[in-house]
């Protein structure tokens, strides 16, 4: 069964989405089969790559029954990763979207539908802790927090642990933190030095992976791709999620340690 793994942020512009694309881009590179799914009713993951409203079939199709469930998955170029786009959606029906993710068991169901062969499923939520936020975390086996290194975000991330632990007491026994991996962390900067200071000292499970602010995203942005697909030599911030996918794969490895199958093996000479 694929391990899922769902994005929260209270805050929006965190690098949620960002964070999502090219960290399933680097657990596939990695040999993990990947479900990148976006259950953003604005659609983060199409605009990541230059896809526009109407371009990608997706979630919302297979919702109004226009579509059967492996018409809803689109394979990319890296043979491991795959997604599950949005879906062609007006935006006057985006309520109702988020009304349809959040009826009971409609979600939880859909990806049943279409995650069989997967290793890790990855759900990017919008921002804001909403019902579709709600219903991701009500199904999910881990929840991982972006965190700006700004300010503001303390409050927030405070506020994602409750409703974490509100949905683990309540609804979602298996639920656990994954981390809280921080974004957007600027080195020389003393507001944002401060800031890392104080969420290594409020919480423990913060990431050792940090996402730096860089020109880079917005390049990477600006042409539609992972930052790992641009042209010339791999960047620093590229290899970054690297290490991030190996650190979550330790995480998810220490918090519900896989089955491990015994390994049958023939008789053999030594000599």
């Amino acid at each position: 069964m694929s391990r899922r793994i769902t994005l929260v942020s209270q805050k929006g512009g965190v690098g949620k989405t960002t964070v999502a694309l090219n960290l399933a881009l680097a657990l596939a590179e990695r040999g993990r089969r990947t479900l990148l799914v976006d259950l953003d009713p604005q659609g983060g993951i199409g605009h990541a790559l230059s896809r526009g409203d109407t371009e990608l079939v997706g979630l919302a199709d297979l919702l109004m029954g226009q579509i059967q469930p492996e018409e809803a998955i689109l394979p990319t170029k890296v043979p491991r990763l795959s997604l599950f786009p949005r879906g062609r959606l007006d935006p006057a029906d985006a309520c109702d979207f988020e009304l349809a993710l959040a009826s009971n068991g409609v979600l939880d169901s859909t990806l049943a539908k279409v995650e069989r062969g997967f290793d890790i499923t990855i759900l990017d939520n919008p921002s804001g802790l909403g019902l579709i936020t709600r219903a991701a975390l009500m199904l999910a086996d881990f929840a991982l927090i972006p965190f700006q290194a700004q300010p503001l975000a303390l409050r927030s991330t405070s506020q994602v642990l409750r409703v974490i632990d509100r949905v683990r007491s309540g609804e979602n026994p298996k639920l656990q933190l994954l981390g809280i991996l921080p974004t957007m962390v600027e080195r020389d900067n003393d507001a944002s030095h401060a800031v890392m200071m104080d969420i290594w000292s409020s919480f423990e499970a913060v990431t050792d992976t940090t996402i730096p602010r860089a020109n880079v995203f917005a390049d990477a942005s600006l042409r539609g791709l992972p930052v790992g697909f641009l042209s010339g030599p791999v960047s620093p911030e590229a290899r970054r999620f690297e290490v991030l996918a190996s650190e979550v794969e330790s995480l998810m490895d220490q918090l519900t340690p896989m089955e491990k199958q015994d390994v049958v093996r023939p008789e053999r000479a030594l000599l």
